[in-house]
């Protein structure tokens, strides 16, 4: 995911935990000399919280850009200030609007189209269901995160997805999951979710394109399971 740095102003606390000023220095002059792609997440983490040492210390914690994104000011206090904590969070989300803005004017128009879109999915720990809302052009209008956690009938449950579909009047939608082994192949509960959405849909007159598994490279395998291919959803 690109970085995207904001300017702040340096906060007047104790610098002792900083390796040396002019590594800060350096970090910043390779930025403003050769581009973000110049610097990696440890160091404009860096930047962005003034200290290499404590944005070193939450990105081994967390594991990730992505688990760190969406981490709550509260889970960040045992690693910096409250001040520094809003800036942290506040940075990442603009980073995540970014994103969402640039894939407003996206076709979702194929399987691959939809991994793509959510790429991000399969650095997840746990299994995330999401609802992917098109306009009758199918163009992204939100992505929803229905349930966190394994994805059954209890946790997905059809009126889950469908209400954020009727309250943004969506023309279309998608559903996507991820598995956290990688392994895009379909379980029993997966087909029979997929199954009971997909019925339930046209009773309400919203048309499901695909329900997509996201899952990891590796040999032999696909990066991804689309029901639409696999004739479940016609």
């Amino acid at each position: 995911m690109q970085q995207h740095i904001f300017p702040f102003e340096t906060e007047r606390q104790n610098t002792s935990l900083e390796p040396t000023s002019s590594h800060c220095s350096s970090v910043q002059e390779r930025l403003v000399t050769y581009g973000s792609e110049a610097l990696d997440s440890v160091e404009h983490l860096g930047l962005i919280l003034g200290s290499q040492k404590q944005a070193a210390a939450i990105l081994k914690h967390f594991g990730s850009l992505s688990v760190l994104a969406r981490a709550s000011v509260d889970e960040l206090l045992a690693f910096v200030s409250r001040s520094k904590a809003i800036r942290l969070v506040s940075s990442l989300r603009m980073g995540a609007v970014a994103l969402r803005e640039e894939r407003q004017s996206l076709t979702i128009d194929s399987p691959v189209a939809i991994a793509d879109l959510c790429s991000e999915m399969r650095f997840l720990d746990r299994e995330s269901l999401r609802v992917v809302l098109l306009n009758a052009k199918q163009q992204l209008i939100k992505i929803a995160t229905i349930s966190q956690g394994t994805v059954n009938e209890s946790l997905a449950h059809p009126r889950e997805i469908f209400k954020p579909a009727i309250v943004l009047s969506a023309y279309s939608f998608i559903t996507v999951h991820n598995d956290p082994s990688g392994d895009a192949s379909p379980s029993e509960a997966d087909m029979r979710l997929t199954r009971r959405i997909n019925e339930a849909s046209r009773l309400l007159l919203l048309q499901l394109i695909d329900h997509v598994i996201v899952g990891s490279p590796a040999p032999g395998r696909s990066t991804y399971f689309s029901f639409k291919e696999g004739g479940v959803i016609s």
